[in-house]
């Protein structure tokens, strides 16, 4: 991604708008039920732990999930996949709102995520397919949603569970089920590419040195990035609204990084540089809330939205340029790892806490963060290919000599 992009960001035709509003809602998921973990312990008479399972649940699926996508859409086709995709949120996301119990939800929850799989996955190439300004722009605008969406989430997720905690999910189901009906008319069939994926070809596809570096540091981070989500709304010790703003802060934080942050420090820094910066950062905002106070909590939970927003475009955009692998194959196997990394952090970090002290999820992300700049610095002969990506695109975006 590249300044140079941005000038054709915003002139998409109406299928790409479509496909991000549902993105958009697809990434609220993430943090819509972070103002009401709270709630739902109390109302379903859970610990912390088998709450957190909600996101162990929808991110183990979705992380399996991921190597399916590219098998399923290379034969039916990138609008079918999204609208099964979508089906599926809308249908379990409305049966957890109707959950009596923790079990159910973290069910449900593994439905939602199967269905999340299927449309983020398929909507990231159906963008970089269908819209105006190159992969690019279509990078910037999918990071954009997904900025906008997790900024979102939290705030929707309080305002509505204000009310009562089934609310955010009905609500989610309706925003989806709307963005069902916009892709239905507004998207053009996508007919199947000429050659299938096989299902192994993900897998296949971390054989490269670049990609597995890619996902395996990506994956540690992950860790890290979700013990901030996923575990900091029990630290706060607040209400719904609270929680909510906190993580709307946070949310604006990573869409700013993402989009207007990260593309500038890539083109003049590199980005694996990018991405040492964005992990140094996270382990001092890890290490703060571990050691400060809860005004502390609130500033550098807020304040770790930038590292995070900056990782998100870096591993994104690295995974996207460092193989020779088709782009949804890549990804595929890209976000089966990484997605692994949000699946063990919720539990494991509430465990540790209920177990042994709250402060000692913090210290475990933030080492986290040090293995997974290990892994760069070890492994950075397999990126030599995006710093070539990041030589290129400087000499590209270079003023014409007059």
């Amino acid at each position: 991604m590249r300044p140079s992009a941005k000038g054709g960001v915003l002139r998409q035709p109406l299928s790409v708008w479509a496909t991000a509003f549902a993105a958009v809602v697809a990434f609220m998921g993430i943090g819509l039920v972070d103002p009401i973990l709270p709630a739902i312990a109390a109302n379903l008479d859970a610990s912390p732990s088998q709450v957190s399972l909600l996101f162990t649940s929808y991110f183990l699926i979705t992380a399996v999930a991921m190597l399916l996508t590219g098998w399923v859409s290379s034969r039916i086709g990138g609008k079918r996949t999204l609208l099964i995709g979508l089906g599926l949120v809308v249908v379990f996301a409305a049966l957890a709102g109707t959950s009596d119990s923790v079990s159910q939800l973290v069910g449900f929850r593994a439905g939602w995520g199967l269905g999340n799989a299927l449309f983020v996955a398929t909507a990231l190439a159906v963008i970089v397919g269908a819209a105006t300004g190159g992969a690019e722009s279509a990078i910037i605008l999918y990071e954009a949603a997904l900025g906008l969406g997790i900024s979102l989430g939290p705030l929707a997720g309080a305002l509505l569970g204000d009310l009562n905690w089934r609310l955010p999910f009905f609500g989610t189901a309706a925003l989806m089920a709307a963005g069902f009906l916009l892709i239905t008319t507004l998207l053009r069939a996508t007919p199947p590419p000429p050659e299938r994926t096989r299902l192994s070809a993900p897998i296949r596809a971390l054989g490269h040195g670049g990609l597995s570096t890619t996902a395996f540091t990506a994956l540690f981070y992950n860790y890290a990035f979700f013990t901030v989500l996923a575990f900091t709304p029990f630290v706060l010790g607040m209400g719904a609204h609270g929680i909510g703003l906190v993580f709307f802060g946070w949310g604006v934080m990573v869409a700013l990084a993402s989009v207007f942050g990260a593309p500038p420090l890539q083109r003049r820094f590199g980005t694996v540089r990018v991405m040492y910066l964005a992990l140094g950062l996270l382990i001092v905002f890890q290490l703060g809330l571990a050691a400060l106070g809860h005004g502390g909590v609130i500033v550098c939970t807020i304040l770790s939205g930038i590292p995070i927003g900056l990782n998100n475009t870096a591993f994104t955009e690295a995974a996207m340029e460092v193989s020779d692998n088709p782009r949804p194959v890549a990804s595929a196997g890209y976000n089966f790892v990484r997605w692994m990394g949000g699946a063990l952090a919720p539990y494991s970090a509430t465990r540790l806490a209920e177990e042994v002290d709250a402060d000692l999820p913090y210290y475990v992300g933030a080492a986290c963060c040090a293995i997974a700049i290990g892994i760069l610095v070890v492994r950075r002969r397999h990126l030599e290919a995006l710093v070539r990506v990041d030589v290129d695109h400087a000499l590209r975006d270079a003023p014409a000599p007059a």
